[in-house]
């Protein structure tokens, strides 16, 4: 008895002093690696402050919230909310117009920046190279209020570039910001404008971590270019784009609230309206909290479910995945 007890007391000290090893060996790299840490902490804060705490809000959307009471006091109404989104007349109305965004953004716009940046990487002269990459990463900067702004001056019927070169040539002109059936074509269109150059950053990075020798092989084997592209470029740049389509899976449903609500108009509202500009019409315009609150949440739902399910085929093929 008195050896169990020995040997358990034993084993006892042996934990306590393997979790005090611990803890010494994680202060000792904390105060070694101080200044690293020190960085990180404003990035840390801003995802604790702005992305975890007002998680909390999400109970709101289960909630008949009144301001007055607060989330503590306001009544519970469970899936109430829910029931009344999926019964609206308009539901698959906001579902039909989200969705085909999202296909046409993922389409065309997703592959975009992946062509551009394998054809600057075929550039051989640096500062041309250079020229091209900061020419089109300018308009990454430029507000939405701008580029809506700049394509309601080309294309408008009243004095539009656009418009007056269709006049000149066709003797018409066409109404893009007002017919519906070119409000997907102009939103797409401006997407490809803004971000198409900054979305090259990150394949141009990791285009430059390929290793140079297997070009070198592929030629006195003799490769031509496209097979080069073929073999040894698309291969190394494999994971990066999966890992950024998974992402891009999880945002999905996020049309673009801002650049979509200054394009409606009471002529295209019948394919404009989407998911986001139907948040801020119930939420903000009209104070329905908690119904604006479900109708975010199912959104975000519909996201989870699409990074889980293409994380999951990614490994299922091979590939690492985001987790």
């Amino acid at each position: 008895m008195r050896s169990n007890q020995a040997v358990a007391a034993a084993g006892f000290q042996g934990k306590r002093e393997l979790r005090l090893q611990r803890r010494k060996l994680l202060l000792r790299d904390l105060v070694r690696d101080r200044w690293m840490y020190l960085m990180l902490l404003p990035g840390v804060l801003y995802f604790i402050v702005f992305k975890y705490v007002p998680m909390y809000g999400v109970t709101m959307a289960f909630q008949d919230y009144k301001p007055y009471l607060g989330f503590f006091e306001s009544p519970w109404v469970g899936f109430k909310h829910f029931e009344r989104f999926f019964s609206e007349t308009h539901f698959w109305t906001l579902f039909r117009n989200t969705i085909v965004l999202a296909l046409y953004n993922l389409i065309f716009f997703f592959p975009l920046p992946i062509v551009l940046a394998l054809m600057l990487n075929e550039l051989r002269r640096e500062r041309f190279k250079r020229f091209v990459q900061t020419l089109i990463y300018i308009p990454h900067f430029v507000s939405w209020v701008v580029v809506v702004g700049i394509f309601y001056m080309l294309f408008t019927t009243e004095n539009g570039i656009v418009n007056e070169l269709l006049y000149r040539l066709t003797g018409e002109k066409i109404a893009f910001l007002l017919e519906k059936d070119w409000f997907r074509t102009m939103i797409v269109s401006q997407t490809i404008w803004k971000e198409v150059g900054w979305g090259t950053v990150i394949f141009l990075a990791a285009l430059a971590g390929v290793d140079m020798q297997q070009y070198e092989a592929a030629r006195i084997d003799g490769a031509n270019r496209w097979r080069q592209l073929w073999h040894i470029t698309l291969p190394a740049i494999r994971s990066t784009i999966i890992i950024l389509l998974i992402l891009r899976l999880g945002n999905f449903l996020d049309s673009g609230f801002e650049q979509i609500f200054l394009m409606i108009t009471p002529t295209n509202r019948e394919v404009s309206e989407v998911f986001d500009t139907y948040v801020y019409t119930k939420g903000m315009t009209q104070a329905q909290y908690s119904y604006s609150a479900a109708v975010g949440l199912f959104k975000s739902f519909i996201g989870l479910i699409l990074v889980l399910g293409s994380n999951w085929l990614a490994k299922r093929f091979g590939e690492e995945g985001v987790y």
